[in-house]
């Protein structure tokens, strides 16, 4: 009975060469990620699907973990064609492993014997027409850690630009200079989760600070529409003071970055941990707006935090989007993406017009069968 890494092991091909350095004994270094492994010959890098085989860096290619059709605010993006429908897709493996993971399933599956996905084969061009054939404008990578499984999302968002669609990243943001530069021609929208602002609590969750900090600083110089999100967690990472040095961070890149700070619940390892309540949103979300952020949104908690979770004209005060969870209320920007009151540009990318909304809840995609016609996705390895 194969292992999921055989398994996994068979749906690879070589990095792109702008990914990774060969260097003496037959070992290369990765840049898709912040950690630039070293990788010694016959063993993975810390994300545990990149690994090395004569000197050769080979990469995931060919499956998806799994597909789901969500609203887009879901992400979240609130500034990115509102009301739209993201078709996301993932593959396996994550180059964090943070004890709270709500997607542990994929991210973790070759370090948790208990995360158990199981690949399933499928072209580009069939996931961007199933895309198409659900009604999505966005095609989002997520699930796992995106960065390392760059090559297959890029060359699914060439087919999907090729149709006309939207591309995005949901991301840790633990990206280096090469491979933002790799993915930029092929990527409209960037979520990056800005999980702490103590360099302490990003070491128990395997990473870096400061390789997240640099993407996000390089992501908004290149144009990527950007936002980021913090998943706020009592005890851990919702002090004043780091609070307010992450949100003056934030500020200090630019103020018109849409900052979500949203609920934890205890999930995968992380149980002993109170859930968030929206007092603790209220004032994360109140030391955001003392730090100069134009555009703070409290998720996770619907009707429970006010007004916190529409979009606001910051000269005139008018709301412009109004949002219960993921579901869109009202909207009433211009077509140029201005306040009708008083024209202010609203930063973002916005759609000549608000067609309204697909689903305020995700979904399955799925297609109709027809006699003598093959599934769309194989399951592997069984």
């Amino acid at each position: 009975m194969p292992t999921l890494r055989d398994i996994l092991d068979e749906r690879v091909r070589e990095a792109d060469v702008s990914l990774y350095k060969k260097l003496d004994k037959n070992r290369v270094r990765c840049f898709s990620c912040g950690h630039c492994c070293p990788i010694p010959e016959g063993q993975p890098g810390v994300c545990k699907v990149r690994y090395n085989r004569g000197g050769t860096l080979y990469v995931p290619w060919g499956y998806t973990a799994g597909m789901q059709c969500d609203p887009i605010e879901k992400k979240p993006f609130f500034h990115a064609y509102p009301g739209a429908l993201a078709y996301s897709f993932g593959m396996l493996g994550c180059d964090l492993h943070c004890a709270y993971c709500q997607n542990w399933v994929t991210s973790q599956a070759l370090r948790d014997p208990n995360a158990v996905s199981p690949p399933l084969q499928v072209s580009p061009e069939q996931l961007v027409r199933d895309a198409l054939e659900q009604g999505a404008k966005v095609v989002v990578s997520t699930y796992n850690e995106p960065l390392i499984t760059s090559e297959w999302a890029v060359a699914i968002f060439k087919e999907a630009r090729a149709a006309g669609l939207v591309t995005g990243f949901v991301s840790n943001g633990n990206a280096t200079p090469q491979v933002l530069e790799y993915i930029r021609p092929w990527i409209d929208l960037y979520k990056v989760d800005l999980k702490s602002f103590d360099d302490r609590h990003y070491h128990e969750l395997g990473g870096r600070i400061g390789p997240i900090l640099n993407s996000i600083r390089l992501i908004h110089q290149m144009g990527l529409w950007l936002e980021i999100v913090t998943l706020l967690i009592p005890g851990f990472n919702d002090s004043a003071e780091e609070l307010r040095r992450l949100t003056e961070f934030v500020a200090g890149v630019s103020r018109d970055i849409p900052w979500h700070v949203t609920a934890f619940h205890a999930d995968y390892k992380m149980t002993d941990q109170r859930d968030t309540n929206a007092e603790d949103l209220l004032r994360a979300a109140e030391i955001g707006r003392q730090a100069g952020l134009r555009y703070i949104y409290a998720g996770n908690l619907p009707g429970r935090i006010g007004n916190w979770e529409d979009t606001r004209c910051p000269q005139c005060g008018d709301t412009l989007i109004q949002r219960h969870g993921y579901l869109i209320e009202d909207y009433r920007l211009t077509p140029e993406g201005r306040c009708p009151r008083c024209s202010q540009q609203i930063p973002g990318r916005w759609a000549a017009q608000f067609d309204g909304q697909i689903t305020d809840r995700p979904f399955s995609p799925h297609k109709k069968s027809k006699a003598g016609r093959s599934p769309l996705f194989t399951i592997t390895g069984r």
